[in-house]
């Protein structure tokens, strides 16, 4: 199995995402390439002790910045570390790629150098959302799409169901529908149609889930459109980043506010290692031809190699042939559907 690093891509490249894969060669054994420049990758890795047999340089001459239009780089960029390591896993010589670069551009770079699965209308991006116990909330669409059809909802359920048996290990993820009520029939149309649609699934749904009980762990995946979907992670970021920030505050505003801290700093750390981020890897993007994982921006090297390990789980679980299956699962059944529709119209 190779997994390709984006090098350069990301606020700490190329330190972070370096470290990260000699940290991922060095406990998981996997195979690296890392695409970038070679003569700045080779000097980051002189002070590095792994296995060499292990890491590949594929060297590359552009990098796409955060600044730049998502499209337009990927086009335009076709000597980009991220265009490059997009194109090594479209021509199957890496298993997937792992990159804290540009959002957008990976996310276009998903779709248009991988590939869409055959049957798949929109790809998601898939966050994971910490929770109270211990775990993540997996939400699907993250921001790839602001727009949706119920159609859409539909799929980022299944291909959310496979990725969390097949990555994550859950025997049978609870699968739940954002809205702004828990009752049946509430919500905007999206919403209403699509919990309809999500009842009829082979799933296990729990039906309408309000924001504020994500965090409390209610669902292993909660569905939305992407707008809606980026609103309640970045709101779930302020507030983690803003609740530490005021109780560091407060704590250290008087020597008795310093005496309880460093009697709570083991439950403090804790808690700050639940909520975060670089614990749990990156954000796939289901519904491409290939693993592609986003990692946050801000990615250490510790972050990085767990986002490689994600990736290792992604194409050793199968999970882009198990979503295939299951569209053509549901493509036989919708078939059936129609054709018993039209015979009993027949026999009208």
């Amino acid at each position: 199995m190779k997994i390709v690093i984006d090098a350069m891509g990301g606020d700490n490249a190329p330190k972070s995402t370096i470290e990260g894969a000699v940290l991922a060669i060095n406990e998981y054994g996997v195979d690296v390439i890392l695409t970038g420049d070679k003569d700045i990758i080779e000097k980051e890795l002189e002070s590095k002790t792994y296995d060499k047999s292990k890491l590949e340089i594929v060297h590359t001459t552009e990098v796409i910045e955060n600044e730049d239009k998502p499209v337009q780089a990927v086009r335009r960029k076709k000597d980009s570390s991220m265009g490059g390591g997009l194109t090594l896993v479209k021509d199957k010589k890496a298993d997937a790629i792992v990159s804290a670069g540009n959002t957008g551009a990976l996310l276009a770079g998903g779709l248009f150098v991988v590939g869409r699965i055959k049957g798949i209308d929109r790809p998601c991006l898939c966050p994971g959302l910490p929770n109270v116990k211990g775990g993540i909330t997996l939400l699907a669409d993250g921001g790839a799409n602001a727009d949706c059809k119920p159609k859409n909802l539909v799929q980022f359920a299944f291909m959310s169901d496979i990725y969390l048996r097949k990555v994550l290990n859950i025997e049978n993820p609870r699968i739940g529908l954002a809205n702004i009520g828990v009752e049946e029939g509430k919500g905007n149309d999206l919403m209403k149609n699509s919990f309809y649609e999500l009842k009829e699934l082979d799933l296990n749904f729990v039906g309408n889930v309000e924001a504020r009980d994500v965090i409390n762990s209610v669902c292993d995946a909660i569905v939305c459109d992407g707008f809606t979907g980026n609103i309640l992670l970045k709101t779930c970021e302020g507030v983690a980043m803003g609740l530490m920030g005021l109780m560091k505050e407060r704590f250290m505003s008087s020597f008795k506010g310093k005496m309880g801290a460093l009697m709570l700093k083991d439950d403090f750390k804790a808690i700050k290692s639940m909520m975060d981020y670089t614990e749990y890897g990156g954000a796939p993007l289901l519904g491409v031809k290939g693993g592609v994982i986003k990692a946050h921006g801000s990615s250490d090297g510790f972050a990085i190699k767990n986002a490689v390990n994600q990736a290792i789980k992604f194409a050793g679980g199968n999970v882009v042939e198990d979503i295939e299956k299951v569209l053509k699962e549901l493509e036989e059944k919708e078939s059936t559907k129609k054709d018993a529709e039209e015979q009993a119209d027949t026999d009208k």
